[in-house]
């Protein structure tokens, strides 16, 4: 900067008595916002400084896109929240008795999901949001329900007491969708869970939970 010269600042006074001095915001005291346009316009120009007036509808707009901005994290929020897994018994209400992969005599093959023991008629909740593809008997799995997830994730939850939704029908993460129970080939009430990917072979449900921050 050249010696005696001043470097010039463009001050704009924007609704609400917030000032813009050199890109610098500046809120005003309280009680200023009223004036704060014709009283800082005065002092500016008397500065010698260039003034940039508020352009009209500036406020208005910016408030319609904080409004839009704020609509659309509420959404996004709203879908993190709906696509979150949870436990489909609560906890402290079962106890885990077999896991994916293990081999016994129990099974015509090595175990395909997660066995929850719990008391009969206990409530199955339903681990995310999805569609009802499929409720009915299911041979050794006995009563089962299939709920396909958005992500064409299918669970199911199989060995029910009774159903308590509908084929087609929508669910939310945590909604009660069935009751534990004996049915098809078990040795006691519990329910047994399978997370298919795409509705393809079974993988490994404690995996696919913990990449989800939750724990059976």
């Amino acid at each position: 900067m050249t010696q005696g010269r001043r470097a010039s600042r463009t001050v704009a006074v924007l609704a609400g008595g917030l000032v813009v001095v050199g890109g610098t915001a500046v809120t005003a005291a309280p009680g200023y916002a009223d004036s704060a346009e014709s009283a800082f316009t005065a002092l500016a120009r008397e500065a010698g400084e260039e003034v940039s007036p508020p352009r009209a509808g500036q406020a208005r707009e910016e408030n319609a896109v904080l409004a839009r901005l704020a609509a659309s994290a509420e959404k996004a929020a709203a879908r993190i929240v709906s696509n979150t897994w949870q436990l489909p018994i609560s906890r402290g209400g079962y106890r885990l008795t077999a896991r994916f992969g293990e081999c016994s005599s129990l099974w015509s093959h090595c175990h395909t999901g997660l066995d929850l023991a719990a008391r009969e008629g206990t409530g199955i909740l339903s681990v995310a949001s999805g569609v009802v593809s499929e409720v009915g008997w299911a041979g050794a799995y006995g009563n089962r329900t299939v709920v396909t997830l958005d992500d064409g994730t299918e669970i199911w939850y199989c060995h029910q007491s009774q159903f308590g939704v509908e084929q087609d029908q929508t669910v939310v993460g945590g909604q009660t969708i069935g009751f534990v129970g004996a049915t098809g080939n078990t040795t006691g009430p519990h329910l047994h869970l399978e997370v298919r990917p795409g509705g393809g072979d079974p993988v490994d449900p404690e995996r696919a939970f913990s990449v989800r921050g939750e724990r059976p």
